[in-house]
């Protein structure tokens, strides 16, 4: 059991560190401004149940379907990056408050629109998060224990959502403590970084597809 609780507690401060709940909210509260409370906290719940499942998708199929279509890590890191830019630049730039005010016109459009993308995917399951969960998934298979190991990684996917789910649920608190100033520069700046983010990724996985087809070396 030691190697499971340790494995649990690997798994959830990783992810929890990738997914970063605090990056995501800047995203979330711009996103359901001007909605009410119900539709906010709907939205936030199905981002996660959505995460959840993708997780969880990885989890046990990720490895089969990536060599399935041939589709090499490196690629999915070029895609999620380029996502992660763009929203990355919605953020930064003012135009991004006419973009979102057309999300606005109906919250049930609202709930479906933003809670999977860009919220569930790639905001909390990016490509980094995927790429944490295949080398766990790898860990699992590898191990002495495979159900003891799936249920330690599969109890810490759960806890780092609903983790995320409370402190999306009650942001309209957090914001009402901060203050929306405070609120619009932290998007702001986490826009940047989020872009910046994406860049990372396209960059990395632009190396580890030289790598991989032998046009760059290693070192």
């Amino acid at each position: 059991m030691k190697t499971e609780a340790t494995l649990f507690i690997s798994t959830f401060a990783t992810l929890l560190a990738i997914i970063n709940p605090l990056e995501v909210l800047p995203v979330y509260l711009r996103l359901v401004s001007g909605q009410d409370r119900n539709t906010q906290r709907i939205v936030a719940l199905k981002a996660c149940v959505y995460a959840l499942f993708l997780c969880f998708f990885f989890l046990i199929f990720g490895n089969i379907i990536l060599r399935l279509f041939e589709v090499p890590m490196s690629m999915v890191r070029i895609a999620g990056g380029i996502i992660l830019m763009k929203i990355g630049f919605d953020l930064f730039s003012p135009s991004a408050s006419r973009q979102d005010s057309q999300l606005h016109s109906n919250g049930a459009d609202l709930a479906g629109n933003v809670a999977f993308v860009p919220l569930a995917m790639p905001l909390m399951c990016g490509p980094g998060a995927i790429a944490t969960i295949l080398g766990m998934s790898s860990i699992v298979k590898n191990s002495g224990a495979e159900i003891f190991s799936f249920f330690a990684v599969s109890l810490a996917i759960l806890a780092t959502l609903f983790a995320t789910y409370l402190l999306l649920a009650y942001a309209p608190k957090i914001t009402a403590r901060v203050g929306p100033m405070a609120i619009d520069a932290t998007t702001r700046i986490v826009g940047f970084f989020v872009s910046a983010m994406g860049v990372g990724l396209i960059f990395n996985g632009v190396v580890e597809a030289l790598q991989l087809h032998g046009i760059a070396s290693l070192h």
